[in-house]
């Protein structure tokens, strides 16, 4: 059977422009009917901006897109999800302060309604189907949203994703919010629509998630398409190739292997326990890259809530170089600590501001004068880090919702570089960016830790870990489960089995 059987749908020239950028150019893409193809694309290539055009979300200047031979031009995500295309988003794609029922038939309430009324018990009864039909019985239909965690909320957007039997279905970084559990479900149901006939758009940095999954890939660089791959061309440095434009210059992760740490302890954990967490300690040395792992539910976020006073301990201390108590983040900001979020959208930026307002957001006290904020002062320190960091965007007023999440995660960045913050606690600082991004970031924490900086690394990729760290601690159920030092030989296999 040909290609032009099987075409479930195509995109023809897609053009999309922001001001002066242009996040697509002529962009070609055909999705055959029971495939999962891969998008992939630094940050910023527009992979985001096509697939919000096939969801409904935003309109292209140019280009025509056919679904099942008829041409495709929804007016809205509403209409694409009646015409058969749903999306699932990587970061937080469900609304507050409704229940999760509310949230799975967001737009679809007639449903349920008779002269007006709605019938919540039907429509709370019809939500717990679907979510048992993607094999999820552990969410309340009836609570509301906000009392679920992060991969709760996404395990309801795949319900309502999947309420509707998609004929195409665009998953878009969504892997990264989820636990090994979650993404095995997912890998689940991807299989499933690819059974029945509809197809998978499936948007990932991770390269061999990509090999190991997609039955073909699309490249995009700069709005641009670069190549298209069938399984057999697959391999991970080609791809990476086509993506950046170039093979990656110098190393990816340090190359240097292991060095004395300098005994000066800058942040101290005494016995804590929070949460998950169980009589934690630990220390982190000055000039120290220290690497936290194990699996998503083990306590390493909640840990890193902990040290930057976020959350309160139930028992024990977290203590500075003087010996002082962390007592708040604001105390925290003050005596020269910093943080990155995992959940960068919701915890780590303002997102409905711009790039200026986020980076001078930790440093207001220092470019005040009398208890007025120097606009002058403000633009120079934006300016100076947007620039050192690469922001791209066309100007420092550019709002934070408008960049890519590599672009994002820079200005992120940029707030502590510019606060010139002393302690970095990272919660996976490169999740869903791109290879050269993550490139780029890898080489900052390399820079940070050779100025003396001390940096503690919560990651869930173990090569990340190793690659980067001069120390790495694992939790299992909430308590200390290994301590590896940096060695020529620590293989993943020897972290995973303290993890499991």
């Amino acid at each position: 059977m040909g290609e032009n059987d099987t075409c479930l749908f195509r995109a023809e020239k897609i053009c999309k422009s922001f001001g002066a950028v242009h996040a697509l150019s002529d962009f070609d893409i055909t999705i055959r009917a029971g495939e999962i193809r891969g998008l992939v694309g630094e940050n910023g290539s527009g992979k985001s901006t096509f697939s919000s055009i096939v969801a409904g979300i935003q309109n292209c200047d140019s280009g025509k897109m056919y679904l099942e031979g008829k041409e495709y031009v929804p007016s809205g995500t509403m209409d694409a999800v009646n015409r058969g295309v749903s999306m699932v988003v990587q970061e937080q794609g469900t609304i507050s302060r409704i229940s999760v029922a509310a949230n799975i038939f967001f737009g679809k309430e007639t449903m349920f309604s008779r002269y007006g009324v709605l019938n919540v018990g039907k429509m709370n009864a019809e939500a717990a189907k679907a979510l048992h039909a993607i094999g999820v019985d552990t969410i309340q239909s009836d609570r509301m949203i906000d009392q679920l965690t992060f991969e709760d909320r996404k395990l309801v957007e795949l319900a309502r994703a999947l309420y509707t039997s998609p004929k195409i279905w665009i998953i878009d970084e969504t892997t990264t919010a989820l636990t090994v559990a979650g993404r095995e479900l997912l890998y689940k149901l991807m299989q499933r629509v690819k059974d029945g006939g509809g197809a998978i758009l499936f948007i990932s940095h991770d390269i061999d998630e990509i090999m190991d999954k997609c039955d073909s890939l699309t490249v995009l660089r700069d709005g641009i398409l670069t190549a298209n791959l069938e399984k057999k061309e697959f391999q991970a440095d080609k791809i990476r190739q086509l993506m950046i434009g170039r093979e990656l210059s110098g190393h990816y992760y340090r190359e240097d292997t292991e060095e004395a740490l300098n005994p000066e302890v800058v942040l101290e954990a005494r016995d804590v326990s929070a949460g998950v967490l169980s009589d934690i300690s630990l220390q982190l040395h000055r000039g120290e890259i220290l690497g936290v792992g194990g699996l998503s539910d083990c306590g390493m976020h909640t840990l890193g809530k902990v040290l930057f006073g976020l959350v309160k301990p139930e028992e024990g201390s977290v203590l500075t170089a003087g010996g002082e108590k962390v007592r708040s983040s604001s105390w925290a900001v003050d005596h020269g600590l910093g943080y990155v979020s995992k959940n960068r959208d919701q915890e780590s930026m303002m997102m409905i501001c711009s790039i200026k307002d986020n980076i001078c957001l930790p440093s207001l006290k220092n470019i005040a004068s009398r208890g007025l904020i120097s606009g002058k002062k403000q633009r120079a320190l934006a300016d100076t880090w947007s620039k050192k960091m690469e922001v791209k965007a066309n100007s420092i007023d550019t709002f934070c919702n408008t960049l890519s999440g590599g672009n994002k995660q820079k200005v992120v960045l940029a707030k502590w570089m510019g606060k010139g913050s002393d302690i970095l606690i990272l919660d996976c600082p490169t999740r869903g960016i791109d290879v050269g991004t993550k490139a780029a970031i890898y080489q900052l924490i390399e820079k940070l830790k050779n100025e003396g900086k001390s940096i503690l690394l919560i990651s869930e990729e173990l090569q990340e870990l190793i690659g980067m760290s001069d120390r790495i601690i694992l939790l299992k159920d909430g308590r200390v489960s290994g301590e590896f030092l940096r060695k020529e030989e620590l293989t993943e296999a020897k972290l995973i089995q303290k993890m499991i």
